[in-house]
């Protein structure tokens, strides 16, 4: 990619795609970090409540700030606008761009514009049902743990929509860090030229592996939302209490 001072008009699509680039990476990179703290559950009840209350500060500074949490969830938010917003000017805007986008592909027959089509549809999944789950963690930034989580999934009856916000975000994401890493030219042979099939491989490992990990976090979350459905709103007390600086 080469950017031209002297040419603003011409520099600004390249502008464009570094934004959507990076903003994209950074999202994965949420995920999938979100992904493992969640699945502290499989642990046990305790060890999600310590994640939880780690992200709210409390084994630091002795009581939980949720506010530290709407903080994250604000700017995970921004970053979130801003990628849809500007990869949104990719999507065809009428029949006759939708229709020369059919021909291409029947003409082609190749899969990565499969998988473009593939971030086209979860994106606009991603469009809504993302930005209702992070809304609610701005807004209700303590209501995480073993039983508030639990209890919103079973409950709330949210399991649908956190069912399909999985594979959304896992598709939709591991299908960007593949396309970043074929555009950018990461992970290059000695030759400079890199291996679609076996970008493709990692792709699909690691998209499965983080929606088996998701699967588990979210049948474990029902479980738990299950059994106490019939204390709905009571918090979860660790039998270890944390400790200030452990």
């Amino acid at each position: 990619m080469i950017f031209n001072p002297r040419n603003d008009n011409a520099s600004w699509p390249a502008w464009l795609d570094l934004i959507q680039g990076i903003t994209g990476l950074v999202l994965v990179l949420f995920i999938w970090v979100h992904t493992f703290m969640v699945a502290s559950i499989l642990l046990g009840n305790d060890a999600m409540y310590f994640v939880a209350r780690l992200f709210e500060g409390e084994p630091i500074f002795g009581e939980p700030y949720p506010i530290l949490v709407s903080i994250i969830a604000a700017f995970i938010f921004i970053i979130f606008i801003i990628h849809a917003i500007v990869a949104i000017r990719k999507i065809p805007s009428s029949y006759r761009q939708f229709q020369a986008y059919q021909n291409h592909a029947r003409l082609f027959k190749h899969s990565d514009t499969s998988l473009w089509m593939l971030q086209v549809v979860t994106g606009f999944v991603l469009m809504f049902l993302a930005s209702g789950h992070i809304y609610q963690m701005l807004i209700h930034p303590a209501d995480i743990g073993p039983y508030a989580s639990s209890d919103r999934i079973w409950s709330g009856r949210w399991w649908p929509i956190y069912l399909v916000l999985l594979f959304a975000a896992q598709l939709h994401g591991n299908v960007g860090v593949y396309r970043l890493a074929l555009k950018w030219g990461w992970f290059t042979n000695k030759t400079g030229h890199t291996s679609r099939r076996t970008l493709k491989k990692a792709k699909w490992s690691i998209t499965a592996f983080f929606l088996i990990l998701g699967l588990c976090t979210l049948a474990a979350e029902m479980k738990t939302g299950y059994e106490h459905r019939d204390n709905v709103g009571e918090r979860y007390q660790p039998h270890h209490p944390i400790e200030p600086g452990k």
